[in-house]
């Protein structure tokens, strides 16, 4: 079925301070600042635009799932395991907490990481097909 809706434009993080948020998502993400002021930052990256909204200290995007473990919102495909392994690595290089890769009895394998204020992100070994047809990525 198609849809009228084509794509997210735009995610919004909640940060305490968006300077330093920035600064962190620049540093160990690659992002792009396109904006920034004392009540926000916007960021281009992912081929995404964030929006890292200054918030109340101890926000985080993220809720309980139905065992009461605090579970990730939003998770990053890369292209394959070794991209997967090499993400993870750089991260853990740069000082970010991440979590093991794991096997979660789907195809490809994730792990999860943390940014500076506490938002839990997870990262997938699989590109979406859609994805790779339209930015004509070689799908061995």
């Amino acid at each position: 079925m198609n849809t009228i809706i084509h794509r997210v434009g735009t995610i919004y993080l909640p940060v305490e301070n968006p300077e330093l948020a920035s600064n962190w998502y620049q540093e160990k993400l690659g992002a792009i600042e396109n904006f920034r002021n004392e009540e926000k930052a916007i960021l281009d990256f992912a081929n995404q635009s964030f929006f890292l909204v200054k918030s109340q200290k101890g926000e985080k995007a993220a809720f309980q799932d139905g065992k009461d473990k605090e579970h990730f919102f939003l998770t990053f495909e890369v292209d394959g395991i070794e991209d997967l392994k090499k993400l993870h690595y750089v991260l853990m290089e740069k000082g970010v907490t991440v979590g093991d890769i794991e096997d979660r009895g789907h195809p490809g394998n994730n792990f999860v990481f943390f940014d500076m204020d506490g938002n839990k992100f997870d990262v997938w070994s699989e590109l979406s097909p859609s994805f790779k047809e339209k930015y004509l990525i070689s799908q061995d």
